[in-house]
């Protein structure tokens, strides 16, 4: 992209300032106003061909006001080089060159022609620049801060911090990420995960900011605002695919200055053969790289956009390429493959025992305790349906009792009904977690837990397999025995278990070394570094910890795992699209190099070079706009 007034690099992170769009208007004016000369000039040398040179000095005039930020711009280019500097001295040579020869009228339409392409190119940075800042406004809203003495003012959302509860009504937008402290409401998160259909929201559920409360009353304690939170984090990803580079141009920028002495060489061999000044400055305007410096930062914009539309957080534009390649997964089981929070999956009761009975009893009792098992089963009836309870006890990681009005209650491992001499029936075999229940000294039975496959598991793998990830490895800390259970209803054969953090480290190594490329998705803190070691790490944003989320290349904000197929198949979109526009601004840069070095361009050919010049670009940026047709709904 020719960069002719601005000093700062192309690709910017923000809307243009107001200098900014200043200077573009002003570039705008002076070529308006050259075109006008050289047309006065044409007619002038039409009407009165004894008086051509008057036409001559329209035309020179022409010349000099595009000239300004034509030499401007290949001025401080000198000072910092790169490849947009290239362009900008190609042109400024170009047109030195036309006027050496005398040709003016060409020495004002060639700048004049580059600045209004100059104009197109940056009006698509800013249509994408203008999504973004779309996309951020979305951050911004007005919130209802509830105050230590209950009281709510309304604040702008940027002026909440972590830990600060807020009321959020139907019909509106969350402020911020944060978790729910009470009430019920359906939300509209279509913005943020591209789910449409509205999600459920109840007390202890995570909740992304920007997100729509279709209806119902929520109380809500952020989590995240700002930059950490998930919009934030979309919005300074788009910001930062604008800067993406394929491999070629970053060879091309690291010889930025051979690059422009090659291009000088042609230059000069095609003077020295064909004596054509015309040819000569063809090849000059013809090497502007343009095209191929826009290759990279268009597609990876695009694609970063569609996968933010997916629900799908790529942390670098890098890593588009990178999942493409993958040949391999290594999976984490618990909150991962499974939700990662026991359920009640079975109940083994004495004979004559109400399950409803025995379950109120056991949520009741649960609910009084904070245990991993006891929560589980606190969320089997709502609060208000709990018994009374009193004089509670709790004897660490063995059980608890309290006092019904039906007698003493005992909830617990069975070694806790040992120590409490009640006699206890057989304990079923069972993988995960259980516990007794006892009333008054009379055992009521077992219940089991476990913690539950996520539904889409089992589709989501057998998609991998399809696109080539033949190699699937579960990798986790649980018990063996639960590890090939998980694997076997997957279809996965193979599993490492009881493996420490350090442990899922060297397997992810180990399976490098052996040649896969793995894909790694897990999202608990003690799969961080194996995260970090794979080809590409990718984390579970809903109930993901910081560190595994910080550690990621990837996040599914949704936490869905058809994503991971999503992820694939974009990647491999962006990869088909980034060797398409790379081969429009290599190839047809080379081409038209080439035409204009044996003069089939003509008399002309320093205007048609230009003109072409444009053309690539806008077929380099047309191509990247075909991505914004991806769409796999769920």
């Amino acid at each position: 992209m020719t960069s002719f007034t601005s000093e700062e690099p192309a690709a910017k992170s923000v809307l243009l300032t107001r200098h900014e769009q200043r200077s573009l208007s002003a570039q705008l004016l002076l070529a308006m106003t050259a075109f006008g000369l050289l047309l006065c000039g044409w007619i002038w040398q039409w009407l009165f061909p004894q008086q051509s040179d008057v036409g001559q000095i329209l035309f020179g005039v022409a010349s000099l006001l595009v000239a300004v930020p034509v030499l401007r711009s290949a001025i401080y280019s000198l000072r910092s080089p790169s490849l947009h500097g290239v362009t900008d001295q190609l042109i400024a040579l170009a047109m030195l060159g036309a006027w050496a020869t005398g040709d003016l009228m060409t020495a004002a339409l060639l700048p004049g022609i580059m600045i209004f392409g100059h104009i197109l190119e940056e009006r698509s940075v800013i249509g994408s620049q203008e999504a973004i800042d779309a996309l951020s406004r979305l951050t911004r809203s007005r919130a209802r801060r509830i105050l230590p003495d209950g009281e709510i003012e309304e604040i702008d959302n940027h002026q909440l911090r972590t830990g600060d509860r807020v009321e959020v009504r139907a019909g509106d937008r969350l402020p911020a990420d944060g978790r729910v402290i009470s009430g019920s409401a359906s939300l509209d998160t279509a913005p943020i995960t591209g789910e449409s259909v509205p999600q459920e929201a109840r007390a202890g559920d995570d909740v992304f900011g920007g997100a729509i409360n279709l209806d119902g009353l929520l109380s809500v304690e952020v989590t995240r605002t700002g930059a950490d939170a998930t919009l934030g984090k979309v919005i300074a990803l788009m910001q930062k695919a604008e800067h993406a580079k394929p491999p070629i141009t970053r060879l091309l920028e690291r010889y930025a200055g051979q690059y422009l002495v090659l291009i000088l060489l042609i230059a000069a061999a095609t003077w020295f053969i064909t004596r054509d000044a015309h040819a000569m400055l063809a090849v000059l305007v013809a090497a502007c790289p343009c095209a191929l410096v826009l290759s990279a930062p268009a597609t990876a914009i695009a694609g970063i956009a569609v996968a933010a539309r997916h629900g799908i957080l790529i942390r670098s534009s890098a890593f588009l390429e990178e999942l493409a390649d993958l040949n391999a997964i290594v999976v984490d089981k618990t909150g991962t493959l499974t939700h990662g929070e026991l359920h009640l999956q079975q109940t083994v009761l004495e004979e004559n025992e109400s399950p409803d009975a025995v379950l109120v009893l056991a949520a009741s009792l649960g609910a009084a305790s904070s245990h991993p098992v006891s929560r589980a089963l606190a969320k089997l009836f709502p609060r208000e349906q709990y018994l009374p309870l009193e004089e509670f006890s709790e004897q660490q990681g063995m059980g608890v009792r309290a006092q019904t009005a039906q007698g003493e209650a005992l909830l617990g491992r069975p070694a806790f009904f040992s120590q409490n001499n009640v006699a206890v029936s057989d304990v079923p075999e069972h993988d995960g977690p259980l516990v007794g229940l006892a009333l008054n000294g009379r055992f009521l039975g077992w219940l089991l837990l476990a913690d539950s496959l996520r539904p889409e598991a089992q589709t989501a793998l057998a998609e991998l397999r399809q696109l080539g990830l033949q190699r699937q490895l579960l990798l986790t800390g649980d018990r063996a025995s639960v590890a090939h259970r998980i694997a076997g209803e997957l279809g996965i054969s193979d599993v490492v278990a009881q493996a420490l953090p350090e442990d899922k480290l060297h397997q992810v190594s180990a399976e490098i070394a052996q040649g896969y490329r793995p894909m790694v998705v897990g999202d608990g803190i003690n799969d961080s570094l194996a995260l970090k070691a794979g080809v590409v790490g990718i984390a579970m944003g809903a109930g993901g910890s910081d560190i595994a989320l910080a550690s990621a290349d990837v996040v599914l904000i949704g936490s869905d795992l058809r994503r991971l197929g999503t992820c694939v198949r974009l990647s491999r979109a962006c990869r088909r699209t980034l060797k398409i526009n790379v081969f429009i601004g290599l190839g047809w840069t080379l081409v038209v190099m080439a035409a204009a070095a044996m003069g089939l361009l003509g008399v002309a050919g320093v205007l048609i070079a230009a003109l072409l010049h444009n053309l690539s670009t806008l077929l380099v940026l047309g191509n990247a706009g075909r991505l914004l047709r991806f769409d796999e709904p769920l």
